[in-house]
């Protein structure tokens, strides 16, 4: 059974399509009008081996933030559909991922409670044309419509196109290994509770 979720959002202020397949080979089809947030997202799915399509129409005459936030919105929906009764899942994942000079580290639990902690700080206000203050605020809309727990740190690194890609590489490695299937335990849910639904 296909492990796909599919999120649609249109506001006075985006219109927003998500497709998330979980167990894709990595294809990525992604088109926000944010050339640096299309380079992450492709990054997210190449590295996470994600099939994932994502197309945004915002305003972005006024400014990126109603296009990310949204964007994450759907990503989290997306990913909390795909998931469906978690079953199965291994739950947790976690990465260290270099990009040069920078280092970065992900923790994922796919808990079924929406959090993050981001601690990856940029030295200027735009990586490229993307606002930095926005980075945190995509992570975070993610994780919570994901209702996943999501600890993103920056460990090393100067240069903040480095910063931002690395932590997205490790995001990707831990999602990829948190959402993976273990034959162990056959289907069962990964909790002491008996389920990982709100």
């Amino acid at each position: 059974m296909a492990r796909v979720g599919v999120c649609e959002r249109q506001t006075r202020e985006t219109r927003v399509e998500v497709r998330w397949e979980l167990d894709g080979s990595g294809v990525a089809e992604i088109a926000t009008g944010i050339g640096f947030l299309d380079h992450m997202l492709d990054s997210l799915a190449r590295h996470g081996r994600f099939d994932l399509r994502v197309q945004a129409q915002g305003d972005l005459h006024v400014d990126q933030h109603h296009t990310t936030e949204d964007v994450g919105i759907c990503l989290g929906r997306a990913l909390q559909q795909a998931l469906g009764d978690r079953a199965g899942l291994c739950r947790f994942g976690h990465a260290i991922v270099p990009l040069d000079e920078a280092l970065a580290l992900v923790a994922v639990d796919l808990s079924g409670r929406g959090m993050a902690v981001v601690d990856v700080p940029f030295t200027g206000e735009h990586i490229g044309a993307f606002k930095a203050e926005m980075f945190a605020h995509l992570l975070e809309s993610l994780a919570v419509e994901a209702r996943i727990s999501l600890h993103a740190r920056l460990l090393d690194g100067k240069n903040d196109h480095h910063r931002a890609e690395a932590t997205f590489k490790a995001l990707a490695r831990a999602l990829d290994d948190a959402t993976r299937l273990d034959p162990r335990i056959a289907g069962q849910v990964p909790s002491t509770k008996g389920t990982l639904q709100i």
